[in-house]
């Protein structure tokens, strides 16, 4: 039996009402403990409205160094060396209510955690 283009063309096609929405919150600090204790606010939060949750997926950590010269004028071989490391979490959350929303929204985090919502 000979498969043409149009049977494979209708397996593949999807239903209208199959929309699948995303929240997708990227979480960003400079200290590791103080965002695993948020990510899991924020994980704690969304389940306890029922909201069917993916991660927390942990993303690279990004490091930035800085040299210093230690004097100011005259001995260029000493320096110093300072990095920054920024550390990132992102979570799924899969069709979220109304309710998951404004609960998250009402969420109080510690200073340090930067926060980026997303609907997708």
């Amino acid at each position: 039996m000979a498969v043409t283009k149009e049977t494979k063309t209708k397996k593949t096609k999807k239903k209208a009402g199959d929309v699948v929405s995303k929240l997708r919150i990227r979480v960003r600090a400079y200290e590791h403990k103080i965002l695993d204790a948020s990510v899991k606010q924020i994980m704690d939060t969304a389940l306890r409205f029922d909201a069917q949750v993916l991660g927390p997926i942990p993303l690279p950590t990004e490091i930035k160094k800085y040299t210093v010269n230690r004097s100011s004028f005259v001995f260029k071989n000493a320096r110093e060396q300072f990095e920054m490391r920024v550390h990132k979490r992102l979570i799924d959350i899969i069709n979220p209510s109304a309710k998951v929303i404004e609960a998250l929204t009402n969420l109080s985090l510690p200073s340090g955690v930067n926060i980026d919502v997303k609907m997708l």
